[in-house]
């Protein structure tokens, strides 16, 4: 007995050693690829949306290296050409924009301070004891961070653009073999999850239904507001209509603020410089028209795809966005529903194990 004991022992011990081995090296291949997380995690994500067409496009070319050029080429025209075009247009005007506000910001400053002192020589202020000084400063101080807001806002569109074009490259590249060898990449990460095919498969629709209608809702109703935005801002002669309307639909994304971010600000600044009734129409369309487009659409866009509650997808948005950028409005939700898939597994596991135990009793 003993000696069969000390036999199993070097075997054990050798499988630990493999296993810890396989972690390890695991867990370096992982930070190898952080660098490239967002360029591989959007291949995915277009990869799973223009799955269906892609599927079509297989039953009618044989060469699966072909069909994923002509997918890729595909939506290379849909989506990649338009917007290459949109940020060349975009990267002009926000210099433009930038250099006006730079400008413009001392103007707007004197402006509230003018304000404030025609306030507090109001005679009839006086018996309220009110502090404009502190009023003063508060206010200037308002104004400074919301400059400085657009003016990073602006920055972060102009720069970077070095490192933007190499990720996308990396995108387009992984994208290729993600649509030509997505089947064999999902089988090889389901290797890591022997959870079965039926449940593996429910994962993947999950994920799939998640991505699908954020993207959908996030770009139809950013979009959306983006545009309105835009026709409103270039009615009332704001200077950018566009750069300020490609803001809102990056600032729709955030949950409840959303673009008020940026047509509230604009609206202000417009009373403020005196174009009193340009002021008045940014706001009242903000409040009347641009607030309730998600109102009206988000329920219907997103129907029975996302078996969410909607504060589990106002706090995974916000969470995805405070740790992974823009790129968390897919990923926090995505997360949550998978998370949410598993304890449904969970669920399903207790009761199975609940019912075959009861059985057993009863026998």
């Amino acid at each position: 007995m003993n000696a069969n004991a000390d036999s199993h022992k070097p075997g054990k011990t050798r499988h630990a050693f493999f296993y810890l081995l396989l972690g390890l090296a695991t867990l370096l291949a992982l930070y190898l690829l952080r660098p490239f997380f967002y360029p591989l995690f959007w291949a995915a994500v277009i990869a799973v949306v223009f799955k269906p067409f892609h599927r079509r496009l297989c039953e009618r070319i044989a060469s699966p290296s072909l069909a994923a050029t002509a997918s890729l080429f595909l939506i290379m025209t849909v989506i990649i050409l338009p917007a290459g075009v949109v940020g060349s247009l975009l990267l002009n005007e926000s210099f433009h924009v930038y250099n006006s506000l730079n400008v413009e910001s001392a103007r707007i400053e004197s402006q509230v301070k003018e304000m404030i002192a025609r306030v507090a020589a109001d005679p009839y202020l006086r018996f309220f004891h009110i502090d404009m000084s502190l009023i003063g400063e508060n206010v200037t101080a308002l104004v400074e961070k919301t400059t400085s807001f657009i003016f990073d806002s602006l920055k972060n569109l102009t720069q970077n653009t070095i490192m933007f074009l190499v990720n996308f490259a990396i995108m387009l590249y992984t994208l290729f073999f993600f649509l030509r060898d997505g089947e064999k990449f999902v089988g090889m990460a389901m290797r890591i999850f022997p959870l079965g095919a039926v449940k593996e498969g429910l994962l993947l629709e999950r994920f799939a239904a998640m991505t699908a209608a954020t993207l959908k809702v996030t770009l139809i109703i950013g979009g959306l507001k983006g545009l309105l935005g835009a026709i409103v801002f270039f009615i009332t002669g704001v200077h950018g209509a566009i750069t300020w309307g490609v803001l809102m639909v990056f600032t729709s994304i955030i949950p409840a603020v959303g673009c008020a971010i940026v047509w509230a600000p604009v609206g202000a600044v417009m009373l403020v410089l005196g174009h009193v009734w340009e002021g008045v129409v940014i706001l009242l369309c903000g409040l009347f028209i641009i607030s309730h487009v998600d109102t009206f659409l988000r329920p219907m866009l997103v129907g029975q795809a996302i078996r969410m509650h909607t504060l589990l997808i106002f706090l995974s948005t916000l969470g995805g966005l405070s740790l992974f950028g823009i790129s968390g409005f897919v990923i926090g939700p995505v997360i949550v529903s998978l998370v949410q898939t598993l304890w449904e597994f969970h669920d399903e596991l207790l009761k199975n194990e609940n019912g075959s135990s009861h059985e057993t009793d009863i026998c």
